[in-house]
């Protein structure tokens, strides 16, 4: 059994819906389609999604939406109407447009890209129609109830064959539509593979699987075949973009694996990310990923490790500031607290006063402008000298290294580097151990 979502550029156009459909009816296993809203069809185009927060937005403000929706209106409209799908989308979107000046939240506005979606494709497929609405669920407090969700998606889902279920949204409570952050599909076809106990869940999308790097900075990277999830954590939690982080954990969870596919090369065998790994890549790391955008707090105190509880403090400090940190080198005598910029500069100077009163440190440096490139690989603990390859790589590249965090598994070391020295680090590392 395969669960296979459709992301936005999959489903931008009627071409791209037929696409869709010839892939789905290809191989009776795949039972159950999940759709995004469409996206961009031109890099001038806009996703319908941003047409429909923004037709609440305008809404909230007391301003007509009506131009904007029309837009949302024809793209619908002209897909039906090239599929010669019997479906009243008209009916839909008047009901749509109506509603979105009463509801409180964009919540309900921004679901509907993907609810309209699913009722064309479930026409065109001939696919039941299953609303997430009546099976993923929100807290009260607006938290996704995994549990729940997954109790009652495998006891709806599993009276349906065939069935589209559209992304994105759930249900809270007290009836209203949630949704989860943009990208969220991803997340609620992960949610469906576990509740109906896939053999795949199948992510397809505009790319041929993930990339040993980021093709804006390496030219033509390498296609990665294989990567475990806990390669894929990694690289997603440092800008990789191909999948919604949060999408991991349900078919984890389950040992489901992923497979990334591009949906205008259907042929293309993608990325697998599996539970656990088969082999070890040839170049001994999986990829390559960073982000910029942080700054480092260093913090300098004489006989810092015999102060006991100093770290403590140290975090104190930044959990009283709402900043969450995301990693801590560490010296004798230096801790040093690395921060998102943007977090850190709502909260500067409450922040550093408060290191100051919990820790009396001898002196306290900012250096901003900073970024973090994730070397990561399953290979990287079994094989000498992976660091001493990435170092001299830098250093032959005459970049600075301004920080280093290999992580307890070892499965990547971390490296910070000034943010004008991002791009040519990340070639740097790919030419030393990918493209030797």
């Amino acid at each position: 059994m395969i669960v296979a979502k459709f992301g936005g550029s999959s489903l931008s156009d009627s071409d791209q819906f037929l696409k869709v459909r010839r892939i789905l009816l290809s191989d009776p296993a795949r039972r159950y389609a999940v759709p995004s809203a469409p996206g961009r069809r031109h890099d001038c185009d806009h996703k319908v999604t941003d047409l429909l927060y923004r037709c609440h937005d305008m809404a909230a403000h007391g301003r007509d939406c009506a131009q904007v929706f029309a837009e949302i209106r024809t793209r619908y409209m002209n897909i039906a109407a090239e599929l010669k799908l019997d479906v009243d989308i008209g009916g839909k979107l008047d009901e749509i447009e109506r509603r979105i000046p009463l509801e409180p939240t964009p919540d309900y506005a921004a679901s509907r890209g993907e609810c309209l979606n699913g009722l064309l494709l479930a026409a065109l497929l001939g696919w039941d129609y299953v609303d997430p609405a009546d099976c993923v669920w929100f807290r009260d407090d607006g938290t996704f109830d995994s549990e729940r969700t997954q109790i009652d998606c495998a006891r709806l889902l599993l009276r349906h064959n065939y069935a589209v279920i559209p992304g994105f949204y759930g249900r809270m409570p007290d009836g209203s539509v949630r949704t989860f952050s943009r990208g969220g599909s991803d997340v609620t076809g992960a949610i469906v593979a576990r509740a109906v106990d896939a053999d795949l869940y199948e992510n397809w999308t505009d790319v041929s699987g993930f990339l040993t790097a980021d093709p804006r900075v390496v030219k033509n990277p390498r296609r990665i075949e294989q990567i475990t999830y806990r390669e894929l954590r990694e690289l997603s939690y440092m800008g990789a973009t191909v999948l919604h982080e949060d999408a991991i954990f349900p078919v984890r969870k389950a040992g489901i694996p992923i497979n990334i596919r591009n949906t205008n090369e259907p042929d293309h065998p993608g990325t697998l990310i599996l539970p656990h790994a088969q082999g070890e890549p040839l170049a001994g790391i999986t990829g390559i990923a960073g982000r910029k955008g942080f700054a480092i707090i260093v913090i300098e105190k004489a006989m810092m490790n015999a102060e006991l509880g100093f770290g403590r403090r140290v975090l104190q400090a930044v959990e009283e500031c709402g900043i969450s940190f995301e990693h801590l080198p560490t010296g004798i005598d230096t801790m040093c607290v690395v921060l998102h910029k943007e977090a850190l500069d709502k909260a500067r100077g409450r922040l550093i006063t408060r290191i100051y009163e919990l820790t009396e440190p001898d002196s306290i440096e900012i250096h901003e402008d900073m970024a973090l490139i994730a070397t990561v690989g399953r290979g990287m603990v079994r094989q000498r000298g992976m660091a001493s390859r990435l170092f001299a790589a830098l250093s032959d590249a005459q970049v600075n290294v301004r920080m280093i965090d290999q992580g307890s598994s070892e499965l990547n070391i971390i490296v910070g580097v000034s943010s004008e020295d991002f791009e040519d680090a990340v070639r740097a590392i790919y030419a030393a151990f990918i493209d030797e």
